[in-house]
């Protein structure tokens, strides 16, 4: 059975997209992932198929209504009861590449799309939907975020990379930033290839990739380098004990 993606949306057209292109697109052709883009418009109930209404308390900007994405969000649910739901939103939780890696491993995902100012709440309290943001940035809807993070699922599926290995040491797997690439030619406007890169000695290049990966991370990323040295100091067992006999 192929990892399957269902996307609700007021603008199904956007899908696949670039998703249909490069890996993801020949993925799809090979049916390792199957896509299903559903029209929330399709839910609603009145002539002019409404999905939205004014702000409560007044404001700027329309807001999705809560029966037509119950009534959309009900449908997915119904026909795909074993995947995750989630709502793109600014309001959201960060995506990281952990999150990735577990929708990845799954069946697949739903993915509600926000339009507009936003959605009704109501909705989060009622059906167990987890938002989900991919920067402190606004877009103009959720349709590009549900891009970015299929894009970033699909590649990780079995089949989609040519190496097993090939995500291994990117960015973010092990923490921290990747080290910083070169390739031919060795020299470009008197800029060389490092050194290192061009000894063969296996050893020396692994240090100086996990050097750089470090000071990069260190300097564009603090925020991550302090997490990655959270994660890699560890208590002494004794006090290592102490804490999960407090957890339980």
């Amino acid at each position: 059975m192929s990892w399957h993606a269902s996307v609700l949306t007021l603008y199904p057209d956007m899908f696949p997209g670039p998703l249909g292109h490069s890996l993801a697109g020949r993925a799809l052709s090979q049916d390792i992932w199957s896509l299903e883009a559903v029209q929330i418009r399709d839910f609603a109930a009145d002539k002019h198929r409404s999905v939205d209404d004014t702000p409560a308390g007044g404001g700027a900007g329309m807001v999705m209504r809560v029966d037509v994405l119950a009534a959309c969000v009900d449908d997915v649910l119904a026909r795909r009861p074993g995947l995750p739901l989630l709502a793109m939103t600014p309001r959201g939780a960060p995506l990281t590449q952990a999150m990735v890696r577990d929708l990845a491993a799954g069946q697949g995902v739903s993915i509600l799309c926000g339009r507009f100012e936003g959605m009704d709440e109501r909705l989060f309290e009622a059906r167990p939907i987890l938002p989900v943001s991919i920067g402190d940035f606004v877009l103009s809807g959720g349709e590009t975020a549900a891009l970015v993070l299929l894009d970033a699922c699909i590649r990780l599926l079995p089949g989609v990379m040519g190496a097993t290995t090939s995500g291994e040491e990117e960015s973010f797997e092990s923490g921290l930033l990747e080290y910083p690439h070169y390739t031919r030619p060795q020299m470009w406007e008197g800029r060389t290839i490092p050194e290192v890169l061009r000894s063969g000695d296996h050893a020396k290049i692994a240090a100086w990739r996990k050097q750089r990966a470090e000071t990069d991370t260190r300097s564009r990323r603090p925020d991550l380098m302090e997490r990655h040295g959270d994660a890699t100091r560890q208590p002494p067992s004794g006090a290592r004990h102490e804490e999960e006999s407090d957890r339980t």
